[in-house]
């Protein structure tokens, strides 16, 4: 049984790296010398100016250069982590409520994970509020 496993799985292996094909770094636009065209560049652009004035609006608003860049990432992190917490709290649940049944040790380990995924999730939540308390109070 086990050798049969071994010979599939490296036959498999074989088949995947002899059917690959290859892919190169030529454009289409290779030819005219244009990497990228003229509407992405125009994209790229708009993008940059965007998040350059965002990060400009923070730092009028914190008044530095220093605490409106802070503010800036740690608002992002708040928006970004939501994703991450679902994911987590996914895989979490998967080690605590279906492969924990068996295994005591993963069900505490899914459990675990859980509590750390929400106490993070919490702290990246809280956080802009608290600088924006801190700096903005205190600081005058």
């Amino acid at each position: 049984m086990k050798r049969t496993l071994v010979f599939i799985t490296i036959f498999a292996i074989a088949l995947c790296i002899f059917l690959c094909n290859p892919v190169y770094a030529n454009s289409n636009n290779a030819k005219s010398g244009e990497i990228i065209s003229n509407e992405t560049k125009g994209q790229l652009v708009s993008l940059t100016n965007k998040e350059l004035q965002s990060i400009k609006d923070y730092q009028e608003a914190y008044g530095s250069d220093t605490y409106g860049v802070v503010a800036y990432i740690l608002d992002k992190i708040r928006v970004y982590i939501i994703p991450f917490t679902f994911l987590g709290l996914a895989i979490s649940g998967i080690y605590q409520y279906i492969t924990g049944m068996r295994n005591l040790e993963k069900r505490d380990k899914g459990f675990n994970g859980m509590i750390a995924i929400i106490t993070v999730f919490v702290i990246c939540q809280v956080l802009p509020l608290i600088f924006a308390i801190v700096v903005k109070g205190w600081r005058g």
